[in-house]
């Protein structure tokens, strides 16, 4: 199957499997997306959804965080992760965004970037999902799964970025992003299928005989 067909069929069936893939984080607007999404680096969606609630019980925006200690966050997120620099992080952009923002989440990627602990993946989550922009962050599943589908060579997630960006549609990008994902917990997780097994493999590389051996992000 040339790539072409490949993209064509991993988009339909993808849109078959979730036709309307909800955000894995819990969250209820632009700021509370932005922390859980920063808690998720090196973190599983579902220890960041059993923490956010405790967070968010003690400040769920801008100002009142901003006016918690970095010790009283680190507590609750310390299942996560990273807390120490998490916990700093989130005390730090949140007073940023009261200082500078009045207390908004921009919506502006760049502005985003210069967030404490806030990365390009994390920036464009919060573009995608809270501001409804196009964007395509490339998180370990996509970035493994793009390799075994043949759409990257994954030596960078800079480079699996951009070679999906250029191979779908951008009015595709902020769903299939999403679709991604779940497909790869669900049926292409990282010690299984390798390739061989799950049905988008095995559609679009049937000859394949053995185990792609994928670069992590």
């Amino acid at each position: 199957m040339h790539k072409k067909a490949r993209v064509a069929f991993i988009r339909q069936r993808l849109s078959e499997l979730y036709p309307n893939p909800p955000i894995p984080l819990a969250h209820h607007d632009a700021f509370t997306l932005l922390i859980a999404v920063l808690l998720s680096a090196q973190c599983t969606d579902e220890r960041v959804n059993q923490v956010t609630p405790g967070l968010f019980a003690l400040a769920d925006n801008p100002r009142d965080m901003s006016q918690v200690s970095q010790q009283q966050v680190y507590e609750i997120i310390r299942p996560c992760g990273l807390a120490p620099q998490k916990s700093k992080a989130i005390v730090k952009l949140s007073q940023i965004l009261v200082e500078q923002y009045n207390g908004d989440v921009p919506e502006d990627i760049a502005a985003l970037e210069m967030l404490p602990g806030v990365g390009h993946k994390t920036a464009s989550v919060v573009m995608s999902q809270a501001f409804g922009h196009p964007a395509f962050p490339v998180d370990t599943h996509i970035h493994r799964l793009a390799q075994r589908w043949g759409l990257s060579n994954g030596r960078s997630v800079v480079q699996t970025e951009k070679d999906l960006k250029r191979l779908f549609p951008r009015e595709s990008w902020n769903a299939l992003h999403l679709q991604i994902i779940y497909y790869g917990r669900e049926y292409c997780p990282a010690r299984n299928c390798n390739g061989l097994s799950c049905d988008i493999c095995k559609t679009c590389f049937p000859n394949r005989k053995r185990p792609i051996k994928t670069r992590k992000a």
